[in-house]
Parts: C-alpha cells; structure tokens; sequence
C-alpha cells in the first residue's frame, strides 16, 4: 500500500470545497445565533461511556474504541455530537433550569460508513433546544432545519415526520417484552404489514392489537394519514397525544409538502417522541434528520425534554454557491521587509496579501493587483 493512500470512505477535502465548506458553516452558526442558539465544541474524544455506546446499538458499532494511555480507561472517538451536548446540558449548564438553545459544528468519526457513497468522517452541524416539552420547540427546530437547507440546491424539500410514541404506546399496551418490541420494529423497516400480521399471530396477541401493529406499515402518505390513524387506531391517550403533535406541526407547515410515516423508527434508540427528516428532491436520502429525545440527560444526572435536529454538511459538496477566493495582492520578495508595516495594514482590513517569490503558484496565479514603490511610497496597482 502506497503511504499516500487514505482508509476506505476517508478523504482529503481540497481549498476549492474546502472554501464552500466552510463558508456555509459559518452562515448556518451565523442563522443559529440570530435565533438564539450558543455554539459549543464538546471535544472530539471521551471516555466511551460517555458516549452512550451501552445504550444505542447503532451508535456502539459506530464508535471507533481505544485506550487511554494516562488512565487505562477505554476511550471513544465521538461518532454523535447529541449526546455530548445532552451531557453539556445536564452536568456544565445545570444551573440553568430554564430553556438552554446549542448548537454544533464539528467532524465524527464512524467505523463503518452509514451506506456506500458516505464518508465515515462527516462534519455534523445541528441544533437542540433543552427545557421545554412542548411540540412549539419542535416547530421552532424544523423550521430551523429547513433554513438551514436553504444553503444548499437540492430541489424541493420535503418534510417527512413520524412519531415513535404510536408503536411505544401500543408496545405497552399489547405488552411485549423489550426483544419482542425491537424484533418487531425490525419489521416495520421494510413496510411489511403481512410479516407483522404473522409475527404477531405467533405470539398470539389479542386481536386488537395484533390489527393494529399490521395496520402501522400502511399508515404513510400526506397529511390525510393522521385522519386515517384516528379512525382505525386503538383509542389510546399516548397515540392521541402523538397524533395531535403531528397534526399541530402540519398546520405550522401549511404550504410545505409534508410526509407521514406512523412506522418510521429508523432513528437512534434515544429517540422518544416525535420524528422530523428532510429530503431533497435531487438526494438520494434524508439530508436532515432529528426528533425528540426527552430524558437522555438523565444518564449525565439530570432528564430534561429535549428536541434537535443535525446534518452532515459534507453531503452538500458540490451543491453550494461557489465560494471564489478573495482578490490577492503579490508583493515582490525583495520588497516584503520594506514594505512589512505596509502590508500588515493590509491585512488587518481584511486583504489578502502573497509574497510572489517568482515561481507560480495559485496565490501568485491569482493576484489582480500588486504592491510596488512609487515616488517613495508603496502603492497598490492593478495588473497590467
């Protein structure tokens, strides 16, 4: 193997993406920080139990693990920034009871990559709202979110929304132990209401319920699916109170194209209520995904209703507004020392300045001007 070489799914980014990149990170903290959002950088790496890897199965494979040379004790690398900032929330900011607004942009790491065409290095961007239970916090972050989109060309958006609480409320109900519940979200992946309906029948559970786990596949489409849920549902307080939120974040979106999914659980096991994802009509997945996740902190000491929503922004390469350097001015070599005071004056208004040592390169390639001496002063002169 050559030395060069990087590991599968990792790769370089380049000062053209780099540049758009990183010119788009700046505008969503700058859209954050308008809406009262405070930006914090949990580290890249902690004690793996930190990382809730015990809890999410998902998020355990995920997690690359290592030693601690100084403690002995296992370390993560962070393959979520979320449950970093629940840890935030509950342990550093716990003299706040009120509502706390944080937001994030920093890489993970994954062991495996999330699918064939996705980088096992994504550079997260997200925003949580801790302190409050109600589902205007879930507005308040899905409208974050489609901003946030806005940054990017990907077509049309569409707003797909679940609620894990339905299949929660009648996983109780019909009461099924932990591994029957997770076995049968396994099945609801693939929408196949017939291998629920012969699930269930195995386990011989009252018709009632058996009805309705068979009837969650079916229930997707627009908005007329929460009608539908209604009607045919067990009249349960849990499932009334799910679709009530799903029906308050439809009125807020009135004009946004809105999908529903009743058995849309491809989310992180700390997920606990209602489900929220973007996708692009020119993207092959969600390009956005978030939902609440009320309690985690608990883990850190103290449970809080909580809400939020994250990106790889790395999935925008190449659908962001081409970001061009700025003009350069190129200073002879053998005028940089005497004109150094000169050109730090420059650069401290904000104007890029390259020594040009005489061999190209592309901050001399792309010089328009050039600073020269002119009756005993330096001057800046366009090029010829």
């Amino acid at each position: 193997m050559q030395s060069w070489q990087l590991p599968e799914h990792i790769a370089d980014i380049l000062p053209s993406t780099a540049r758009q990149l990183e010119s788009a990170k700046e505008r969503l903290l700058a859209l954050f920080r308008v809406h009262g959002y405070e930006l914090v950088h949990p580290p890249l790496m902690e004690y793996s139990n930190s990382l809730l890897t015990h809890i999410d199965a998902g998020l355990s494979l995920k997690t690359i693990r290592l030693v601690d040379q100084l403690s002995g004790r296992q370390l993560g690398i962070r393959a979520d920034i979320t449950p970093q900032v629940a840890r935030i929330d509950a342990h550093l900011l716990s003299a706040n009871n009120g509502i706390n607004r944080l937001c994030y942009a920093g890489s993970v790491l994954h062991a495996r990559p999330d699918g064939f065409l996705s980088t096992r290095e994504p550079l997260q961007v997200g925003a949580e709202l801790y302190g409050y239970a109600g589902v205007a916090a879930d507005i308040e972050l899905i409208d974050l979110m489609l901003k946030s989109l806005k940054l990017g060309d990907i077509g049309e958006v569409m707003l797909s929304l679940g609620h894990i609480g339905v299949f929660r409320a009648l996983a109780a109900a019909a009461e099924l132990s932990g591994k029957q519940s997770a076995q049968l979200l396994a099945l609801m992946q693939d929408k196949d209401a017939e291998a629920v309906r012969s699930q269930v029948a195995v386990w011989h559970l009252d018709g009632m319920w058996a009805k309705a786990f068979a009837l969650l596949p079916t229930l997707y489409g627009g908005r007329e699916v929460l009608q539908e849920a209604r009607a045919q549902l067990p009249d349960l307080f849990a499932v009334g109170a799910a679709l009530d939120d799903l029906q308050a974040v439809c009125d807020a979106f009135g004009a946004q194209q809105i999908h529903i999914d009743l058995s849309e659980v491809r989310v992180d096991n700390y997920h606990t209520g209602l489900l929220y994802a973007a996708y692009g009509s020119d993207c092959h997945d969600a390009v956005a995904r978030g939902g609440r996740y009320d309690g985690l902190g608990e883990y850190f000491g103290r449970a809080r209703p909580a809400t939020g929503f994250s990106f790889d922004l790395r999935t925008f390469t190449g659908r962001l507004p081409q970001s061009t350097r700025p003009p350069a001015i190129a200073v002879a070599q053998q005028d940089a020392v005497q004109a150094r005071e000169f050109i730090e004056q420059l650069r401290a208004e904000g104007q890029c300045v390259v020594v040009d040592y005489g061999i190209e390169s592309n901050a001399s390639r792309d010089c328009s001007h050039r600073l020269v001496a002119q009756e005993g002063k330096w001057a800046v002169v366009k090029n010829a």
